[in-house]
């Protein structure tokens, strides 16, 4: 255990310190001359291999430590998907007013109007699945798991839900937030001009080629994990 520690990178930078502060009381505690200064690095390991003990120890709590407090830094990213939360309520009621809205003034409404007031409310439930999809697969994935087991509402997606899937999955409601977007414009093509509706497509085939990007990226990584546990068999 000891030589191991000894090899480890914190030991040798703790090493380098100590050193260093060592010879500056060694210096200023002594009267040393030139003559006896090429004996300065000698008498210094001597007096560092006497409370190596000591820096062992201390090498091993902070090893010991380090780790815990980088990964218990995870729970940093517990306010931002309260957040999250804060924003679909935001949603919900954007989407409440809109309803209400399209409620009392259907009747004043012609087809296309109605139609475009009710892929306003698709895009805000689109959105909205897309804010719970991160809270709840982002939570179970970067922060701790939920422990839903037994529970009789669990989704199913969150069975297989990594870092991986949930890229896919974020990028597929994007293209169809995007598609909405683009029907809207599409039966409504007087409010924007030629070019705002060229510049529209062109993200949503970014899009479409960003999805395909990394579900075949994520294809490889899953096929290249189950060979090699299948060479490890």
């Amino acid at each position: 255990m000891r030589s191991s520690l000894q090899k480890h990178p914190l030991f040798l930078w703790i090493k380098i310190v100590l050193d260093a502060i060592v010879m500056v009381h060694f210096l200023k505690s002594s009267n040393l001359s030139m003559l006896n200064y090429t004996s300065l690095p000698t008498r210094l390991r001597a007096i560092f291999l006497k409370s190596s003990k000591s820096y062992l120890n201390l090498l091993k709590q902070i090893t010991n430590i380090l780790p815990r407090l980088i990964f218990f830094s995870r729970w940093l990213q517990a306010p931002l998907y309260l957040g999250l939360i804060i924003a679909l309520i935001i949603y919900i009621g954007e989407f409440t007013g809109n309803v209400y809205h399209l409620a009392f003034n259907s009747i004043k409404l012609n087809e296309t109007q109605l139609m475009l007031n009710v892929l306003d409310l698709i895009d805000i439930v689109m959105i909205a699945n897309l804010l719970i999809m991160v809270i709840i697969g982002g939570y179970q994935t970067f922060i701790s798991r939920l422990n839903l087991t037994d529970h009789r509402d669990k989704p199913e997606w969150l069975e297989e839900v990594n870092a991986g899937t949930m890229k896919i999955k974020l990028a597929l409601a994007l293209i169809g937030i995007s598609s909405i977007h683009l029907l809207r414009t599409f039966m409504d093509p007087q409010r924007m001009t030629s070019q705002a509706i060229m510049w529209q497509v062109a993200i949503h085939i970014t899009l479409l080629i960003s999805a395909i990007s990394i579900a075949f990226a994520n294809k490889l990584m899953t096929s290249s994990l189950s060979d090699k546990s299948d060479n490890e068999k």
